[in-house]
């Protein structure tokens, strides 16, 4: 389309096809967006090693979906007299997600609780691409395979 040449050059095009192209464009825009939210893992500070592990693969599972991570400690009676075993627990936490997230907040106590935050290393867009681009594959692949079991069907047919 060139509106400032002689004769002005046009496209013509049916509008509903037009409009159905951009709500279609939005519609994929607004899949795209994303909104960074902060979860919360907590922990006693007497933590066995199976539920700690549970709340780390829980708290990973938060960073590769590109949440931020609060990790918090609850301290109960004596445990409050021992803060430096919570900023412990929560070091180790920190080194083992390491990978996934950096340390956003240094571990703090906040009345009865001890918290330190972790911020995904990847943004949350990044995430939410990435799981589009694996939902699309997907998709892709059930599609090709439902062709490949409907070619054999058709040349028998004939």
């Amino acid at each position: 389309m060139a509106p400032n040449s002689k004769p002005p050059v046009v496209k013509i095009m049916d509008y509903g096809k037009f409009k159905y192209e951009a709500a279609q464009k939005e519609k994929e825009a607004r899949r795209n967006q994303a909104n960074t939210v902060l979860k919360e893992v907590r922990f006693r500070l007497k933590i066995e090693a199976h539920d700690y592990t549970t709340k780390l693969k829980r708290a990973e599972g938060f960073l590769k979906a590109g949440d931020k991570v609060k990790a918090m400690i609850l301290f109960r009676g004596r445990e409050q007299s021992r803060p430096e075993q919570g900023v412990r627990l929560l070091r180790k936490f920190a080194e083992d997600v390491a990978e996934l997230g950096t340390v956003e907040s240094n571990p703090t106590i906040d009345g009865r609780n001890m918290v330190m935050i972790v911020a995904p290393l990847k943004s949350k867009s990044e995430a939410k691409q990435e799981q589009n681009a694996v939902r699309d594959a997907k998709k892709q692949a059930a599609r090709d395979a439902k062709h490949e079991a409907d070619a054999p069907a058709e040349a028998a047919a004939e």
